[in-house]
């Protein structure tokens, strides 16, 4: 089972049909909603501020989502993807995101809706992602418009895979 721990007097908190791996750790102040999922080595740690997650979230194999301490919670609105490895640190992104591998979103920046950040591209603190968009690089800046296709895609389509997945691990199921 997960690593499951009270922090500062708070318990993480999860709706339904959630799924944790065996070494995933979730602390502290941290809420998430319906059919979310938390894979192998991933760190959800509400330790310093609060981390608020929507419907459908997958974070995947050794991301970290954390926030600093009385300045920046972390918010994650629904069908948000979180690539492996990637870094998601007091920020608020918008529903329907995509977070490639490896990329690492700093504090106060503003991911609005429908947007893909490249794998390894970072977004720098109190940047504002435009909806609708691809952003990649270092600093991260926006590359395109995100077109429909890209949309279903990508977006659209690992979110919903990472809910099938997760299926797979059902006798696991918080």
């Amino acid at each position: 089972m997960a690593l499951i721990k009270e922090c500062r007097g708070f318990t993480p908190q999860f709706e339904e049909n959630c799924w944790f791996a065996e070494n995933a750790t979730i602390v502290g102040d941290v809420k998430m909603g319906k059919g979310c999922s938390v894979w192998f080595s991933a760190v959800i740690r509400g330790d310093v501020n609060s981390i608020e997650m929507g419907e459908n979230c997958n974070i995947q194999d050794g991301a970290v989502i954390h926030c600093t301490y009385e300045k920046s919670k972390t918010i994650l609105g629904n069908n948000v993807s979180v690539g492996h490895n990637a870094i998601v640190h007091g920020c608020q992104v918008g529903n329907n995101v995509l977070i490639g591998m490896g990329a690492i979103v700093m504090d106060n920046a503003l991911v609005n809706d429908n947007v893909l950040i490249a794998a390894g591209s970072v977004i720098l603190a109190n940047t504002v992602l435009e909806s609708n968009s691809i952003y990649a690089g270092v600093p991260a800046k926006k590359i395109k418009t995100l077109s429909e296709e890209t949309f279903k895609g990508e977006v659209k389509r690992i979110a919903s895979n990472y809910g099938m997945y997760a299926s797979w691990f059902s006798e696991k199921e918080i």
